[in-house]
């Protein structure tokens, strides 16, 4: 324990002497150590929150959309003549469905809204068409009032349901039921208020409204090329594939797709988005340790030539603690201590840049942080190999010195 005490020592004072060396080696480790513990903590987080959104959507449920959510299906020209998923054809397949009653529709915009107190929002409220299932279908609860029924669907109900968020902008966070709000030219009555989601990656879940999707057609839209989605429910694994199977089959049949040819629209599952989402987060890990391994290789270097220098500046005194009886383990072992001793304090500072960096992530995306302490033992893990491997050879150098020699250097 004293040779350990002495060796930690003895590198604090190592990294006095060689200020600017010894701060180049200690920042490639912290870098190396935030590249690897950094990322994964990061994709922890994001990962937690994914799944929580698939929690909150459900296990047993799909989605119909036009296009894959893909990078690599952005600018593919075959994928752009698509046609769109029209209200028409999601009624269509709502009809013919035997398997599963719970079909969500839903159409979107992004504008501005004006209240009867006289204040207009931002325009970046999500306003949503819906229908009578969205609110089961995707687990939307609500705080107070109704939500959306088939009769306003049917009547073109002008009514609303409203985010808090939409409350806090325009209300000034009173109670908005009854109240008026006008999108666009038309004035809706807001009959219900979600029950808040909080953010995701910093964006909002509750700056949203929505109105009956027959309504938002004729009042709201005003693109006539824009594609639903779609959301269908099951009760079951079993009952899901039964329930997907179908709507392929009557969506190729309403889309006048061929025999043989491929779909031209998309089922996207819990599965499939975690799939997508599985690869993109490998690779992000990959990527982040390998650079950290490159960071660490070289600051292992570093290590190898202080620890060096170390042993060619202090010869003299390693012949004198040979020559009152210090054997070649405790000259090895002492040196070996003072590169991981290094390594170490590289670590805790690549570990606080890291957890810092997760906070700073946090604050700015509003999602749940995840530092594990396995991060902080891995860390402590890598640095003690990195220290051990890389001062070997120079404990070694130092272990094999003749005392004579080395009490006669200059």
């Amino acid at each position: 324990m004293r040779q350990i005490f002495e060796g930690i020592l003895i590198a604090f004072d190592s990294v006095r002497s060689n200020k600017l060396r010894s701060s180049l080696t200690i920042l490639s480790i912290a870098i190396g150590i935030f590249a690897i513990s950094g990322s994964n903590s990061a994709i922890d987080s994001l990962s937690n929150v994914v799944n929580k959104q698939m929690e909150d959507i459900g296990s047993y449920s799909f989605s119909v959309v036009r296009y894959p959510q893909s990078m690599l299906s952005f600018g593919n020209r075959r994928l752009s003549r698509r046609k769109p998923i029209t209200y028409k054809l999601a009624k269509e397949l709502q009809n013919q469905l035997t398997s599963t009653y719970l079909v969500s529709i839903e159409n979107s915009v992004t504008t501005s809204i004006k209240a009867n107190t006289g204040i207009t929002s931002d325009p970046d409220v999500e306003v949503s068409g819906v229908n009578e299932f969205y609110f089961d279908v995707n687990n939307t609860v609500l705080e107070e009032g109704r939500a959306i029924s088939l009769e306003d669907i049917t009547n073109k109900q002008k009514v609303a349901v409203v985010g808090y968020d939409v409350i806090v902008k325009v209300f000034n966070g009173l109670n908005p039921i009854d109240q008026i709000i006008t999108i666009g030219n038309n004035n809706f009555t807001i009959i219900g208020i979600l029950k808040s989601k909080g953010a995701v990656l910093g964006n909002s879940l509750d700056n949203v409204v929505y109105v009956p999707v027959t309504t938002f057609n004729e009042k709201v839209n005003d693109n006539p090329f824009s594609s639903v989605d779609i959301t269908l429910k099951a009760f079951s694994k079993m009952e899901l594939v039964e329930i997907m199977d179908e709507t392929t089959g009557i969506l190729r049949s309403l889309r006048n797709v061929k025999p043989g040819e491929e779909n031209d629209f998309e089922l996207l599952s819990n599965e499939n988005v975690s799939n997508q989402f599985s690869t993109f987060t490998s690779f992000i890990s990959v990527f982040g340790s390998a650079s950290g391994v490159i960071a660490l290789i070289v600051a292992g270097v570093g290590i190898m030539n202080i620890m060096l220098v170390s042993v060619k500046e202090r010869t003299k005194e390693i012949g004198i603690r040979k020559a009152v009886g210090a054997t070649r383990i405790t000259i090895l072992f002492q040196f070996v201590v003072e590169a991981i001793t290094m390594c170490q304090i590289g670590g805790i500072l690549g570990v606080a840049i890291s957890y810092a960096g997760l906070l700073l992530l946090g604050h700015f995306t509003n999602i749940e942080i995840v530092f594990p302490l396995n991060s902080i033992l891995l860390s402590i893990l890598i640095c003690t190999v990195l220290g051990s491997s890389f001062g070997l050879y120079p404990a070694w150098k130092a272990s094999k010195l003749d005392p004579i020699e080395a009490l006669r250097y200059e």
